[in-house]
């Protein structure tokens, strides 16, 4: 009866922290342990207890502040820099700033409508089909989740008890071989369509675009540097990675009111209260994982299927694939951390940094595939496409992260080797 209320509960559309609690709440009446309702609040609230949790509503104000500040606009030149005299130029620079925002936002949908209103204007003004290049953005905004610094990562790293700066170093080269495969991608569709060539910047603009962004870069060097060198957490680098925002913000050319910073603190508390939210109610949720014995029973069903780790994460990758069709990609990972996490390392002998970054790429997938794809609509919305147009486009992304996922799979020390 208690998988029907959760199923139930998924099925109706409630709000998964919600079905979380209602599930639990059910099991405890059921199972007829009800002096476990006196510690129901307890339990709901040591799931809280966690100082890397401080980095979401960092990291998010962090973001919040770099969009106000007109930061976006300065990572795009920069980029252009690098790479916008390349045949195709604008759908290169379109990917490697949207490397840099990820490297500042950390969440793929805030990432997607950002860069959605700054790119695909742009680039269909240049001879670029729509469709394309809301597919080309879209696919960029999967980097926010794999690159430093990441929500998911730190939700995983929370729920896992993983250093949350050690789950950043594991997804380094996994954020820089799927933006390797997309750049390849785009290289394949150009040679295909016959992009139109880009045009360098003359000296005296490529080196006014690189002074313009060096403020925006100390977001990212703050985060990561902070973070490999040892001197501080993440959340601390965090802290000090939204002070910075927040002066570059309050001094840029268009100065943050006190109005409109109180506006960006209101939503960034909305929003990461929710997180939050989840994050506890999934810790009640796990005295019905506990008492069921969830893991040991899945890992005795799938020990019987196969005794390879790589097949294992094949199937994972199947099942979490669907899943991530239909749940939103936080919440997936708060719901099959606390069960598939203890078969990975317990039954397999997988590394967790590598069970992490494999099942965080692959739950946002869940943005760009129908039934639910936010990220879809995220970007018809901003860019004026429609969903068939992006997704006909977009299915040659998908293939590349499939590709990268299998290498992940396979070879363990792609995400271990900083480590």
């Amino acid at each position: 009866m208690t998988a029907i209320v959760f199923a139930l509960g998924l099925l109706m559309a409630v709000p998964v922290a919600f079905v979380l609690i209602l599930t639990a709440i059910w099991y405890v009446f059921e199972s007829g342990n009800t002096v476990l309702y006196d510690s129901f609040a307890q339990q709901l609230f040591s799931g809280l207890e966690n100082y890397g949790l401080l980095a979401i509503p960092l990291f998010m104000i962090t973001g919040e502040l770099m969009n106000e500040s007109g930061m976006t606009t300065r990572l795009v030149n920069a980029a252009r820099v690098f790479v916008g005299g390349f045949r195709g130029g604008l759908a290169y620079i379109n990917l490697l700033a949207n490397m840099f925002m990820a490297a500042i936002i950390g969440s793929a949908a805030s990432q997607i409508a950002v860069m959605s209103r700054a790119m695909v204007p742009a680039m269909e003004k240049d001879g670029y089909s729509r469709g394309f290049a809301a597919a080309t953005t879209a696919a960029g905004g999967l980097l926010a989740p794999v690159i430093p610094p990441s929500m998911l990562f730190v939700i995983y790293g929370v729920l896992a008890q993983l250093p949350i700066g050690d789950m950043f170093i594991a997804g380094i080269i996994p954020g820089l071989l799927l933006s390797l495969a997309f750049a390849v991608v785009v290289t394949i569709i150009g040679l295909v369509q016959g992009f139109p060539k880009g045009e360098w910047m003359v000296r005296s603009e490529a080196i006014s675009a690189l002074i313009s962004c060096l403020p925006a870069s100390l977001i990212p060097l703050t985060i990561i540097g902070g973070i490999l060198f040892g001197i501080a957490t993440p959340t601390e680098s965090a802290a000090v990675a939204s002070f910075v925002a927040f002066l570059m913000a309050r001094f840029s050319s268009e100065k943050l009111s006190l109005s409109r910073l109180f506006t960006l603190l209101r939503r960034t508390a909305v929003n990461s209260g929710m997180v939050i939210f989840m994050i506890a109610a999934a810790n009640v949720f796990g005295w019905v994982v506990i008492y069921e014995a969830l893991p040991q029973k899945l890992a005795s069903l799938i020990t019987t299927i196969t005794s390879d780790p790589f097949m294992f994460l094949l199937i994972v990758n199947a099942v979490l694939l669907i899943v991530g069709m239909l749940i939103d990609g936080i919440a997936a990972v708060i719901l099959v951390t606390p069960i598939l996490l203890p078969i990975a390392t317990g039954s397999y002998d997988i590394d967790p940094f590598q069970f992490g970054v494999v099942i965080c790429i692959n739950l946002v997938l869940g943005l760009l595939t129908p039934p639910v794809g936010v990220g879809l609509f995220i970007a018809s919305t901003a860019s004026g496409a429609r969903i068939g147009e992006i997704l006909a486009s977009l299915w040659p992304f998908l293939l590349a992260v499939a590709v990268i996922l299998i290498m992940l799979c396979y070879w363990p020390s792609l995400s271990t080797m900083l480590l």
